[in-house]
């Protein structure tokens, strides 16, 4: 096991390198720019290739079967990657993990840009989140180690509303850039953007961004690597998957199969522990509180804002009837409260610790209780802008959670752990989204029933958004099993 003496020396040598500083001695904060550039790309082609599947279906002759696919390889290969992807950057270099992710991740945009049929399209995506599962761990990774103190969690707030951005604003940017039409392009423009960004990224990560890795550590867990990867893609496989085709029956083999796959997984990673080898996820992280918790409540939260993205989409395109571009405009108030929230949001974490997330979920909880209650009043018709003052309520609460999560969660972990912790962290944040969007379709398509009307839709996104007001409560208890301190440090 890792000792007290170990983990303050590899604090102290993974302290912040004199190229990350400038003159005067305060942060440089082109790093922070750079990563999260890098982040804000991989992380909002989760959410924006949802507004593209109309254009699919009419331009690529997609069967339902295809589109599912184009979605879920993407998140299969990202969820089983990122505990991967968080180790190999402690290993090999964080800066340069990030470096070669963005760079797969920069082709395979290029090639879904470019895909003459959808086989070729769903490979891509594949690819495109196994890369992206490279480059979202190295993000806290680098953050962890380039910053201390004050600057630390000011970054890690920055990372939350990137994180947030992404989410919120995936739907608005995607329905933006269709509508354009660049050159023709139509849904390929939502891949190809990245093909610039992700250059630029690239040019400036060896010039602003310092590198920094584990010390002492040789060599990648291969069979951690190997059973995590077939324990997490049991989970998320059905959970992407299964409800499109009805809950056959290898959805539930597989996870009934996850069970003994981690397991045996974390079984591993202790005995690997125990004889001073290098175990893909050290058994030590998770003897800080504050990580634990800290990511069952992150999984938990992701289930319901990333469900919440869902039936919001579902209810203003096919409720309301609203496009792609209109119902992303009506997510405009939804990121206005979210900034908002984001903005004021350290500041209640230093005088309320971690009751700034009791507060924040509390308050999602009363926005998605307001909206439902609005969708229940108009029904199938009626101005959906009386939505959006519970909307703006809503933003506010996720705004007020996911800024300071990543600080809570992760100031006690020791930086030569900063990306694997990282990459569990996010496995946590992409775990959620699949469990969320999973049981709350379950609810909304069961309430709406098969004789879909607008009306119906109004009681399904109602229904969901109750589900999720429960989950929010839950959230809210969970965070009084954190460590109790009186600020972010």
């Amino acid at each position: 096991m890792t000792t007290e003496a170990e983990l303050t020396g590899s604090a102290a040598s993974a302290a912040p390198p004199p190229d990350i500083e400038e003159a005067e001695g305060k942060p440089a904060w082109g790093a922070l720019w750079v990563v999260l550039a890098g982040l804000f790309i991989t992380n909002v082609d989760f959410f924006i290739v949802n507004v593209a599947i109309p254009s699919l279906q009419r331009n690529m002759h997609a069967t339902s079967a295809e589109i599912q696919l184009v979605a879920a390889t993407f998140n299969i290969g990202l969820s089983a990657m990122l505990i991967t992807g968080g180790r190999l950057g402690d290993l090999y270099g964080r800066r340069k993990v990030f470096s070669i992710g963005l760079g797969l991740f920069t082709l395979a945009s290029l090639a879904c840009g470019i895909a003459p049929n959808m086989a070729e399209l769903i490979v891509a995506r594949a690819v495109q989140g196994a890369a992206a599962a490279l480059v979202i761990p190295q993000v806290l990774g680098i953050l962890t180690t380039a910053y201390a103190g004050k600057a630390r969690v000011a970054a890690f707030n920055a990372y939350g509303i990137t994180l947030g951005a992404s989410a919120v604003f995936g739907q608005l940017i995607g329905g933006l850039l269709i509508k354009a039409d660049i050159f023709g392009w139509d849904w390929r423009t939502i891949f190809l953007i990245n093909a610039p960004i992700g250059a630029v990224v690239l040019l400036l990560t060896p010039k602003v961004v310092p590198e920094s890795r584990a010390e002492g550590h040789t060599g990648l867990d291969w069979t951690g690597v190997i059973l995590v990867t077939a324990g997490l893609t049991a989970i998320v496989l059905p959970l992407v998957q299964g409800r499109e085709q009805g809950w056959p029956t290898w959805t539930w083999e597989c996870l009934v199969a996850a069970v003994p796959l981690l397991a045996a997984f974390w079984w591993t990673q202790r005995r690997k522990a125990a004889r001073d080898k290098s175990p893909l996820v050290h058994p030590s992280l998770f003897e800080d509180r504050a990580f634990g918790v800290g990511v069952v409540s992150l999984l938990v939260f992701f289930a319901a804002m990333a469900s919440f993205f869902l039936v919001l989409a579902l209810y203003l395109q096919e409720g309301r009837g609203l496009s792609a571009l209109q119902s992303g405009l009506l997510f405009i108030p939804l990121g206005l409260g979210f900034f908002i929230g984001s903005a004021q949001a350290p500041k209640a974490a230093a005088k309320l610790g971690k009751q700034v997330l009791t507060v924040g979920a509390l308050i999602q909880a009363a926005g998605n209780i307001a909206l439902a209650a609005t969708a229940w009043e108009l029904g199938g018709s009626g101005a959906v802008a009386w939505c959006i003052p519970a909307m703006v309520l809503a933003g506010f609460g996720m705004g007020f959670v996911v800024a300071p999560l990543a600080s809570l969660v992760l100031e006690g972990v020791a930086p030569h752990h900063a990306a694997a912790a990282s990459g569990v962290f996010s496995t946590a944040q992409e775990m959620g989204n699949a469990v969320g969007i999973a049981a709350i379709g379950v609810v909304f398509f069961g309430v709406a029933g098969q004789h879909v009307t607008p009306h119906s839709y109004a009681h399904a996104f109602g229904a969901g958004l109750l589900v999720q007001a429960g989950i929010c409560a839950v959230v809210a208890l969970l965070v009084q099993l954190l460590p109790r301190r009186s600020e972010v440090s």
